[in-house]
């Protein structure tokens, strides 16, 4: 998408075309919302290298390229528009829009720039295109609705908001990617929660939360060097929304050690209700002495000791954990792990070599088993504290009889013979504790 510079062939070959009835737009954000439709080739539209429904796949691809301008040198290119075309049609769910669209036709018009760049419509057309190249003869134009040249990139970031993510981002969004358009949002309305909520439609809490956990997986993708992208963490949003959530108001200590038994857990595939057992201030040290009486695991201790040569890759934890207060016991074996990508070997100081899944396998079972250590723990402790805590609710309830009583006692209903025989029955009780005491 070229904005401001239109492509000039492209513009003026849109702007020729024969226009039908205009259409109402209540999403586009100017006083003018009615939008001339055209009706053009399913091959000629280009699809948009800004949506974000497909940002995290994206960055996926400049990684598995090597092409870190694989989308802006020539978004309107040959090269992106087939890197993005083979995206669209790999998201889940494409087969089935191609089976609706095969069956009922195309429904809305699409939405494109007046270059003929999608903005509301890319996986239809994608879809449209598909059943095209397979000789379906009736999905050869597209019905869309044209923006006036001057539409700006802010205009565009709003549409979409509008009439993607706000309607139906369920169905397609995946949660990074929803959260990248926030946080782009968030950046484009100088820092304005307010002005984000209402754009998503959606309450100021809820876009914050999604902000904030984006902000933990960007630190997990920084901290691996390429091993994990964005796109590998889609699975994962329970995870994350738990970790932002606890560490926001908590000691950098604290928080500190908690952020590297997620990141080191989620790495390795445990599960995210085992890992809430493991949110607190000692999570790292319940974790090291598991791995520790591990006999698989102890040699991949000492291989992930820093060299004396270097400290490179402490400087990158200690940036992303925040590394203020004593080192955690988990700081050198999430650095090394972070790194390794789960198709490669570690080679022991023994000369063995071991296999990332497998080592990962032994981490996911360490973790486990210091977080049902800690689940067992907090069992024993509820169960200290439970009959003071149910003496406080008691006491609470109490409080609410002796406020509650004046205004009862003044209908004529009022029936203190009952409440006579619960004071009696809370007596008997009374003294009962006090005998077992």
């Amino acid at each position: 998408m070229s904005i401001p510079n239109l492509d000039p062939d492209r513009a003026a070959f849109l702007e020729a075309r024969e226009k039908r009835s205009q259409v109402t737009v209540p999403a586009w954000p100017r006083s003018d919302k009615d939008l001339p439709q055209v009706e053009v080739d399913v091959t000629w539209v280009r699809f948009s290298t800004l949506n974000h429904r497909t940002k995290a796949e994206q960055l996926r691809e400049i990684h598995r390229t090597g092409r870190d301008d694989l989308f802006r040198t020539d978004p309107l290119g040959p090269e992106a528009q087939q890197a993005q075309y083979d995206i669209l049609r790999g998201q889940e769910g494409f087969d089935a829009l191609k089976a609706d669209l095969e069956e009922r036709g195309q429904q809305e018009p699409a939405i494109l720039t007046a270059e003929g760049v999608l903005i509301n419509g890319n996986r239809r057309c994608a879809a449209m295109r598909s059943l095209y190249e397979d000789h379906n003869l009736r999905f050869q134009y597209v019905k869309c609705l044209v923006l006036p040249q001057d539409a700006t990139k802010p205009e565009l970031l709003y549409l979409e908001a509008e009439l993607q993510v706000a309607r139906d981002f369920k169905e397609a969004y995946s949660w990074v990617n929803e959260a990248m358009l926030i946080e782009d949002l968030f950046n484009g309305a100088g820092r304005d929660w307010k002005q984000v909520a209402a754009r998503m439609h959606r309450k100021v809490s809820e876009v914050r939360d999604l902000y904030d956990k984006l902000q933990q997986v960007h630190q997990l993708v920084q901290l691996s060097q390429g091993a994990r992208l964005h796109v590998d963490f889609t699975e994962n949003e329970s995870a994350f929304d738990e970790l932002a959530r606890h560490i926001k108001n908590k000691p950098a200590q604290e928080a500190a050690a908690v952020k590297a038994v997620y990141f080191l857990g989620t790495l390795a595939g445990t599960e995210y209700r085992n890992l809430r057992h493991l949110r607190r201030a000692d999570a790292a040290e319940l974790v090291r002495r598991e791995i520790e009486d591990d006999a698989a695991l102890k040699p991949v201790l000492d291989i992930a000791e820093p060299s004396p040569s270097g400290d490179t890759e402490d400087d990158l934890l200690d940036d992303v954990l925040g590394g203020s207060g004593p080192e955690s016991p988990l700081h050198n074996l999430l650095s090394f792990v972070a790194t390794k990508r789960p198709g490669a070997n570690v080679t022991l100081h023994s000369g063995d070599k071991v296999a990332v899944q497998d080592l990962l396998a032994s981490l996911k079972s360490a973790i486990t088993a210091a977080a049902n250590e800690a689940a067992e723990e907090q069992r024993d402790q509820s169960a200290v504290t439970a009959p003071l805590v149910r003496a406080n609710r008691a006491i609470a309830e109490l409080k609410r009889v002796l406020s509650t009583l004046p205004k009862a006692r003044a209908f004529n209903e009022w029936d203190q013979r009952s409440l006579l025989e619960k004071v009696d029955q809370m007596e008997k009780l009374l003294a009962k504790i006090k005998e077992d005491s």
